[in-house]
């Protein structure tokens, strides 16, 4: 990492609210080049708090565009952090709106040009594309990372048309705690208090909005920009990496934007900037690549960003299972076209008798991390015990050259069940020569959705039906002498949310079913193509100089997996990790805590239980000021449906000055 203070231009910073129509303001951050001249303005537009969650990382970069020549911008979603009005759903309307407004004030300042661009990662991201959907005159381009263009069937709520158990619950938990901070009197003012109680009477915790809408309905398709992509209005530059569940939406925008305003960028990278050196690696120069972007977007530099290929992917050497690489084997490829004519899909047929596939309900404890940050216990260990509650098919990798994919594998299964609802998992795993399974990448169906995600459709009991969906996008390489290994199973918890039903699990029948792989065929000049794809190396601005003190707590495990032989349950306990306490140099000692269980009797889809609990102390000793934040939030499900509790509870020093509880009951009618 190459920390950089020469930049071209000195820097101020300046911190401003914004107003909107209806009078609530907005709590911005500007750094901006000491220039008379005017700049484009960058937004980065999220509800993380601005002047603690997010400043460490704000820091990297909002100077370093500043001292290159741009008015480098973070605002506080409304509700949150120091801005003014109620905390909302993600994405709603409102959000958007203000969203608009803000590009278009920015827009209007005396110091800016006129143009603006917006990136963001995950929800900064997402609303980046949401806005540009929306298409604000000053608005000429984004960069969005790891976001998706698929609220529905792309984010933490579905996938494959089932419930995410792993983070539709421990994210609407982490929103609750996160809505419930109180704003910071050293920036809020004297009236922090009184905009505290108030934000709290308005809480809601987003669980009961989320399971209410278990098929891809109009709330789902708000803010879905799959569902208009002639409507974004600004170039997009996609960046995913294969360990963020969102990845697909870059092969989705680089295949359905035009080729002229759309490029995509891939690497082996987690939930996080392309730059900030957290496992896997390799980091790469983002700043640097943004940079470009923004200079022929926003500056009109013919700088020959345009001329790059349409994606650039990383392809991974294969590598033993483990959950964290600090960098992975591989190599940089180019694709000038996708669909690409260098990718193949080629189909590998199961073989062998009908087999019948009744998974234990704890399969997936082996899954991993949902949302990989860069932990040590991230990613999926050795898949061999998974394989083994799984039925699986191998194709052995011979000759001299490797398998290399590039895409989304694809399986078609034929399948007949016993009762109307179930799921299907599809991973594929690469099996070396020891025996050791690494996962490669997954996919999931709900056997109720397979008609279309907006239906649910209860299976003819009794009947062979064929099923076909798509894995997650990968960039992998066999080698010879390895095995490809199809694992299907009928559960996978804690991922995926269990129904009533389905242990019975369901018959596969070989015959009727088919592995598809894209396959990249090299070629002299494609090998000498991707070797022209280079990036320097990753820079960053000064730090902001957060403190991370040492506690005299034992550090829990990060993921911790207990079996109850007598019950027959198991619980896997996770600790987060988002931050842990810290002092920032303004003063602020800010501490958080949390525990997720997630808890399943090997043969009882009904026990399944989710917990989440947080605890959260901002504390300024020169104010006098402490406030902390409890919140725990549980799901529990029967035949009928969904049970879920949650409970905030808020003290100023000892005093308690908020405490509220919810029981709801939420019916099932798909998912």
């Amino acid at each position: 990492m190459i920390i950089r203070t020469d930049f071209p231009y000195a820097t101020t910073r300046e911190d401003v609210r914004i107003p909107l129509s209806d009078g609530v303001e907005l709590y911005a951050r500007i750094w901006r080049p000491v220039t008379d001249e005017p700049v484009p303005a960058l937004l980065e537009y999220l509800p993380y708090r601005l002047t603690d969650w997010t400043a460490p990382r704000d820091w990297q970069r909002h100077p370093w565009y500043a001292g290159h020549g741009y008015a480098s911008v973070r605002v506080d979603v409304r509700g949150h952090g120091c801005s003014g009005g109620l905390p909302g759903d993600e994405y709603d309307a409102q959000e958007l709106a203000d969203g608009v407004a803000v590009v278009e004030w920015l827009a209007a300042r005396p110091w800016c040009t006129g143009a603006v661009g917006m990136f963001g990662i995950s929800w900064g991201g997402f609303n980046s594309l949401q806005i540009a959907a929306l298409a604000p005159a000053p608005l000429k381009a984004v960069v969005t990372v790891c976001s998706t263009d698929d609220r529905y069937d792309n984010d933490v709520h579905y996938m494959g048309g089932s419930v995410l158990a792993v983070d539709m619950h421990a994210w609407a938990a982490t929103m609750l705690a996160f809505a419930s901070r109180p704003p910071d009197p050293l920036y809020a003012g004297d009236g922090w208090r009184e905009q505290w109680l108030t934000r709290l009477e308005a809480v809601e915790p987003l669980i009961h909005t989320w399971l209410s809408h278990q098929t891809r309905d109009a709330y789902w398709r708000h803010g879905s920009v799959c569902e208009g992509y002639p409507e974004i209005g600004a170039a997009v530059l996609a960046v995913g990496g294969w360990h963020d569940p969102y990845r697909d939406t870059v092969l989705r925008l680089v295949e359905h934007l035009p080729s002229g305003r759309v490029r995509g960028l891939i690497g082996p990278w987690s939930h996080q900037y392309p730059d900030r050196g957290l496992p896997p690696g390799p980091a790469i120069g983002f700043l640097q690549e943004t940079l470009r972007w923004w200079d022929h977007w926003l500056k009109g530099e013919d700088n020959g960003v345009m001329d790059e290929p349409l994606l650039r992917a990383w392809i991974s050497d294969s590598h033993p299972p483990a959950t964290v690489y600090e960098e992975l084997p591989g190599r940089w490829t180019e694709e000038r076209t996708w669909p690409s004519a260098s990718v193949v899909p080629v189909p590998y047929g199961l073989q062998g008798a009908p087999v019948r596939v009744a998974s234990p309900q704890h399969t997936g404890l082996d899954a991993g991390r949902f949302f990989p940050f860069g932990n040590e216990a991230d990613l999926p260990p050795d898949q061999r015990e998974e394989d083994a509650k799984s039925a699986c098919f191998e194709f052995p990798v011979g000759g001299g050259e490797p398998v290399e994919i590039l895409g989304r594998p694809s399986v078609t299964l034929r399948l007949r069940m016993d009762v109307p609802y179930g799921q299907a998992v599809a991973r594929l795993c690469d099996v070396a020569p020891d025996g050791s399974s690494t996962l490669v990448t997954r996919g999931v169906l709900n056997l109720s959705a397979r008609r279309g995600r907006e239906q649910a459709v209860p299976w003819p009991v009794g009947a062979y039906e064929e099923v076909t969906f798509e894995l997650n996008g990968i960039g992998h390489a066999f080698p010879p002498g390895h095995r490809i290994r199809l694992a299907v199973s009928s559960a996978y918890w804690p991922w995926i949310w269990p129904r009533a039903g389905s242990e019975a699990g369901w018959t596969l029948d070989p015959a009727g079913s088919t592995l598809t792989l894209p396959v990249r065929a090299g070629s002299p000049a494609a090998t000498a193509r991707d070797e022209s794809v280079r990036f320097e190396p990753p820079e960053q601005s000064e730090p902001l100089g957060v403190v991370f003190p040492a506690t005299l707590d034992e550090p829990r495990p990060e993921r911790l997996v207990v079996r109850d032989v007598a019950r027959g349950t198991w619980r896997l306990e996770v600790d987060p990790r988002y931050g842990g306490t810290r002092v920032y140099p303004d003063g602020l000692e800010f501490s958080e805590d949390a525990r997720e269980v997630y808890e399943i009797q090997e043969s009882d889809p009904l026990s399944a239980r989710t917990l989440s609990e947080w605890q959260i102390r901002l504390h300024r000793p020169e104010l006098g000021w402490d406030a902390r934040v409890e919140t725990r939030s549980e799901i529990t499900c029967d035949e009928g449906g969904f049970l879920t509790s949650n409970e905030v509870l808020c003290r100023e020093g000892e005093e308690v000055v908020f405490h509220r509880t919810w029981e709801r009951r939420l019916p099932r009618a798909a998912g």
